[in-house]
């Protein structure tokens, strides 16, 4: 109980770091920004696909609705925890950061959580356009359904940073985890709904890419954001997101202490 009330007194301080870091360091937050406008370039592609009919039910308004939905839950949900950790560990900066009070995991989260306020003045417009462009017919409106999509956007920022925990700590037993988030992120690209809407894939994929841990990372939120699920749906789209939330963190947060235990910082 001691670490965890640290970790609570500390968060705020940490938090107020991270956004000093991410106001310091804009042209690097400007190109990661850079990196996360593929939906943009996808809803150019699709609507003009869709301009002579609907396709597998998304006519033209339905793609920017889901594209601009998708940008947005991506600049929400977006964590690099593996690069930090992966570079932390080579270059022998973990030993400090293993020194301090609190776990590297917490402070690992609260440098992520710190970017999401700038990131918050960037989704928020978009989101207004997609309100505009595609028309409130293509937001769902039930209250309990929005509410659902908070908790699922929060639940994947949360997937995100416990899966990207385990591949960054791989670092301490591997000599790079960067071919290993590479591989990842070409499956989050196919399997997420972030390069295609995952309903225009055959059933035969669908139905297990629904319950892999990729949908929940951004195709549920915005699936759910869009009204293309109904209160059933979003249920159990949401007991299988948080199911696997329990399991990457206690797989990160074990892969991390053990690889911890073992660790010896180059040169140190």
């Amino acid at each position: 109980m001691s670490a965890l009330a640290r970790s609570a007194r500390a968060f705020p301080t940490l938090l107020r770091v991270g956004v000093a870091e991410a106001v310091a360091y804009r042209a690097e937050f400007l190109v990661w920004l850079l990196t996360t406008t593929l939906p943009l370039v996808m809803l150019a592609l699709w609507s003009e696909v869709a301009r002579d009919g609907p396709v597998a039910g998304y006519s033209g308004p339905d793609f920017v609705a889901y594209y601009l939905a998708a940008f947005v839950v991506r600049q929400l949900t977006g964590v690099w925890v593996a690069w930090d950790m992966n570079r932390d560990i080579k270059e022998g900066t973990m030993s400090m950061r293993l020194l301090r009070p609190i776990h590297p995991l917490v402070a690992y989260a609260a440098e992520n959580l710190a970017v999401l306020p700038l990131r918050l003045l960037l989704a928020l417009p978009a989101a207004l356009i997609a309100l505009l462009i595609a028309g409130r017919d293509h937001v769902t409106h039930d209250p309990l359904l929005l509410l659902a999509f908070v908790v699922a956007t929060g639940g994947g920022w949360l997937l995100a940073f416990g899966l990207m925990s385990i591949v960054g700590a791989l670092a301490f037993y591997i000599e790079s985890t960067t071919l290993v988030f590479e591989i990842w992120f070409g499956l989050f690209t196919l399997c997420s709904g972030y390069l295609v809407p995952l309903s225009l894939f055959p059933a035969w994929l669908r139905i297990p890419l629904d319950y892999l841990p990729f949908r929940p990372l951004l195709g549920l939120p915005v699936e759910i954001l869009i009204g293309r699920l109904d209160r059933a749906q979003t249920l159990v789209g949401l007991g299988i997101e948080w199911a696997y939330i329990v399991l990457a963190f206690a797989g990160g947060i074990a892969l991390f202490n053990r690889g911890a235990r073992r660790y010896s910082a180059y040169g140190a």
